[in-house]
């Protein structure tokens, strides 16, 4: 792939002046070198500007490589992402940072990846590798990295924890911007963690908790993905507070990426009448101000990176450059091809049913709540039965079960409510942080089935009902495909539908909900593979 010397003539959009006019850039060798706008818009031609910008994702949740991600985005008119790699980082250490950069710069996309700030999450689960700050200092130090990613022990910043604190000052000695993960946190506790050196954060449910956050200095990204939907909550920020927001994904899962990326926030924010060069600077421009990304903003100059799109309604894109190279024509995708080595870490071999029982006293149980939509769960207190637990379908209260995946140990086992399942089991190995087998059924031999076939193709995602049974294997740290974004988008639609249609989950997307039960840094009540966790408290709590 080579920039020469082109022009482009088409309605040119000026975020940064906030005018539209038809007119003429040039570029050479990837740079812009002329840019011309009239005052005047002409009908009927496309329109020019830069490219979207996803300002917060985990590649890896998509279950596709970088390569891939990058090859179905262009087609959405995304051209940067700042991603936060350390789901790869938990399963393999630094070198799983190391190979998704590595990809990252073979995809010819500008993945601007983060170090990792907490692997793993918290001590109180099993995970694959623990990063250091002296890995961190490493990925400082080759260049690897843009900034310091989600600092999610929350806790440990307000109590200024000194090796989290080592971590925070180490971004700030290498001029590095700190990202936050603060749920919930308002008034003087949003204050004293942005007081920290903590700039941004993507975990706001509420406008009074954004508020709170931007009154302490930080950015608020808001989050559309496919688990964590907080756009309905928070869009009035876009034209209150234009320079301080950005849009995010967080998580976005493949059949979700077959549908469109930061353009759907774009236009959904059109449709509800917000100001267009609001929308704009908070897609295009403000994560590359943030994040000093080398993203260009159409300006002489500037790196070529921007995309024609057809209307300012649709934002149907017709072309997209990074670098001064066309990379998707609106027909097809221009970038290279790029060759795919799988990494691993995965020492269960097999797993036995009998590990599944539950002996319950006759007395109440704290039960998890999976919440439609959302990352947090509930706690409810529910009278049970002395003895074996069945499942008892009739009040969705389920198992849930947590395998450690790195080591044989027995499993962690607590009840759950929400995944409206009538039969059969779901599993995953994208178990967010540190992924561990997570799993949900209504009986023990196909939670069993579940398991086994995870560990048999070393990850992926799985369902079973008796002699029937699907799986995506995501061989890559059990958390990517090595295939395509439209191959693993299908086969991912198809195990959504069969969890939906016949095994009766009544979530909207049942396995990314799956994949954050056992994420101990979100509130109420999580399952790690040690055992039952209070969110609120910070600390192990017991079943009954």
């Amino acid at each position: 792939m080579t920039s020469g010397t082109f022009s482009i003539e088409a309605n040119i959009v000026d975020i940064l002046n906030r005018n539209i006019g038809f007119g003429k850039i040039s570029v050479t060798n990837g740079k812009i070198t002329e840019h011309f706008i009239s005052d005047e818009i002409k009908e009927g031609w496309p329109y020019l500007l830069p490219g979207f910008i996803d300002a917060h994702i985990h590649i890896e949740s998509s279950m596709l490589t970088p390569p891939a991600f990058a090859r179905r985005a262009v087609m959405y008119g995304t051209v940067s992402t700042v991603s936060d790699p350390h789901e790869i980082a938990n399963v393999c250490g630094i070198e799983g940072v190391k190979y998704m950069v590595d990809l990252g710069r073979k995809s010819g996309f500008k993945f601007y990846f983060g170090a990792p700030s907490c692997v793993p999450a918290t001590p109180f689960e099993t995970a694959g590798a623990t990063l250091s700050v002296d890995d961190i200092r490493i990925l400082f130090e080759a260049g690897d990295v843009s900034y310091l990613a989600e600092m999610m022990n929350y806790p440990a910043v307000l109590s200024r924890d000194p090796l989290v604190m080592d971590k925070i000052q180490l971004a700030h000695d290498f001029g590095m911007p700190v990202d936050g993960h603060a749920p919930g946190l308002k008034g003087m506790d949003a204050e004293n963690y942005a007081s920290a050196g903590i700039t941004t954060d993507h975990e706001c449910t509420t406008l009074e908790e954004a508020l709170d956050k931007i009154a302490a200095g930080m950015k608020i990204i808001i989050r559309e993905g496919s688990a964590a939907k907080n756009y309905d909550a928070l869009h009035t920020l876009i034209d209150l507070y234009p320079d301080d927001v950005m849009f995010c994904s967080d998580d976005k899962h493949p059949d979700d990426l077959l549908q469109g990326h930061i353009n759907q926030l774009v236009t959904r924010s059109l449709l509800q009448e917000y100001d267009l060069f609001n929308i704009l600077k908070i897609a295009c421009i403000n994560p590359i101000e943030h994040y000093n990304l080398m993203t260009g903003q159409l300006r002489i100059n500037d790196i070529a990176d921007f995309i024609l799109v057809k209307d300012l309604s649709s934002f149907e894109v017709l072309s997209t450059w990074i670098d001064g190279v066309q990379v998707y024509n609106g027909h097809e995708v221009l970038l290279p091809k790029v060759e795919i080595p799988v990494i691993n870490s995965f020492g269960i071999t097999n797993f036995t049913k009998d590990s599944l029982q539950l002996k319950l006293k006759a007395a109440n149980a704290n039960v998890m709540v999976a919440i439609n939509g959302a990352l947090v769960t509930e706690h409810e207190t529910i009278l049970m039965n002395e003895g074996i637990f069945e499942n008892d379908i009739q009040r969705d209260i389920l198992k849930i079960v947590v395998v450690n995946r790195y080591s044989t140990a027995p499993p962690a086992i607590t009840l759950i409510k929400g995944f409206g399942l009538k039969k059969g089991a779901i599993a995953s190995s994208v178990a967010h942080d540190s992924h561990n087998i997570v799993a949900v059924g209504t009986n023990d031999d196909d939670l069993a089935t579940c398991i086994n076939e995870i560990i048999k193709h070393k990850g992926g995602v799985t369902a079973a009902s008796g002699n029937e049974k699907y799986i995506l294997p995501l061989p890559i740290g059990g958390l990517m495909s090595g295939e395509t974004a439209e191959v693993v988008g299908r086969t991912y639609e198809t195990i959504d539908h069969f969890v939906k249609s016949v095994l009766g989950s009544t979530l909207t997307s049942p396995f990314m909900t799956l994949s954050f039960m056992a994420l101990l840094v979100i509130p109420s009540l999580k399952l790690s593979d040690k055992g039952l966790f209070d969110g609120r408290t910070f600390q192990f709590t017991s079943l009954q």
